[in-house]
């Protein structure tokens, strides 16, 4: 099985799977976690890094199944991936 990395981590254009969410910081709590999770990012779920925002940094434009989302870094850092 390949290394888990984070979803911030993934290059432009890479596809990868969701392992699984974590706490990143003090300021990502159990109420982000929730929300990513119905938002999609569910262990097994298709991701795509899209593009990031001016100079690479935020915010992140995510393909999660169908669906596109601007992420911020810290909740980005929360998404375990394995590369598929």
């Amino acid at each position: 099985m390949p290394p888990s990395m984070l979803l911030s981590q993934l290059p432009n254009g890479e596809r990868a799977l969701v392992e699984r969410l974590r706490t990143s910081s003090a300021e990502v709590g159990a109420a982000t976690l929730r929300r990513l999770g119905e938002l999609g990012f569910i262990p097994g779920e298709p991701v795509h890094m899209l593009c990031r925002g001016p100079g690479g940094r935020e915010p992140l434009a995510v393909q999660v199944g169908e669906t596109l989302f601007a992420l911020r870094l810290v909740e980005a850092q929360c998404v375990e991936i394995v590369l598929s």
